[in-house]
């Protein structure tokens, strides 16, 4: 499932390419929403709230989650698209620029006042200009589940995700299965912040300082592989009652007590 640094840098690559213009097309192939035409309305550019992608048009918000395999992509009109088009569930142009969001299992379309609605449940995102670590430490600090789960609440901090969510714990050495009051969230949660910012910007994400492929994480992905510190086999597990991927976790039960 893409994580908040992902959607920020599409939320980014959408304002680059829509903010300032006019739409010229707005098609949603969503049952829901698929009567509503934004067309000739101004485009005043796209935010990431942790991984909620919120595209402001007019006085409405298309707001879209791309839950496991969604993407938005932007072509030149009349570019071929990458994907097949029963994939592509929505399409905001311009005259210069056309962006298409591929498997998209969440849109909908409010008004940009009443955004509130769709995320003013999440907890403070890391990679937002209001990001209040105070906060995030004490909504943290409050639940009382395994830290795995409590990491992985939006509510709680908006933006990580699963992949955060074990190299974080690996990083600060703490067992997934953690009860959270036992955990120094202060200190994980500025790890959090500033591994966040710092992947914000680059093309692939990396938690051991390399970006070649196979070498970007310490324990994510690599259950049953040598821990690269100590040589244990990582392992994999399940936490909470997710029903996506998110529920599983891995951990060096040697650096992680």
């Amino acid at each position: 499932m893409p994580e908040g640094d992902t959607v920020f840098r599409t939320a980014r690559r959408l304002d680059e390419a829509l903010a300032g213009a006019t739409a010229t097309r707005f098609d949603l192939r969503v049952p829901q929403a698929a009567t509503i035409d934004l067309t000739g309305q101004p485009i005043h550019g796209a935010v990431s709230r942790g991984k909620h992608l919120l595209l402001r048009i007019g006085d409405s918000t298309l707001h879209s989650h791309l839950r496991m395999d969604g993407a938005w992509l932007v072509y030149r009109p009349g570019e071929k698209w990458r994907h097949p088009a029963f994939k592509v569930r929505a399409i905001v142009g311009t005259a210069e620029r056309e962006a298409v969001g591929v498997d998209i299992a969440e849109i909908e379309v409010v008004p940009t006042r009443d955004e509130g609605q769709l995320v003013g449940h999440l907890g403070p995102d890391p990679l937002a200009e209001d990001w209040d670590a105070a906060e995030a430490v004490r909504r943290l600090s409050a639940d009382t589940r395994s830290i795995h789960v409590a990491l992985l609440d939006q509510r709680n901090v908006a933006g990580f995700g699963n992949e955060y969510a074990a190299e974080l714990l690996f990083l600060r050495g703490i067992l997934p299965t953690t009860p959270t009051p036992e955990v120094d969230t202060a200190a994980l949660i500025d790890l959090g912040v500033r591994t966040i910012r710092a992947n914000r910007d680059r093309s692939g994400r990396t938690f051991t300082g390399i970006d070649r492929p196979g070498q970007a994480t310490w324990v994510y992905g690599r259950a049953g592989r040598p821990c690269r510190r100590c040589g244990t086999r990582i392992r994999r597990g399940e936490q909470g009652a997710d029903p996506t991927r998110e529920r599983i976790t891995f951990w060096c039960p040697s650096c992680q007590r």
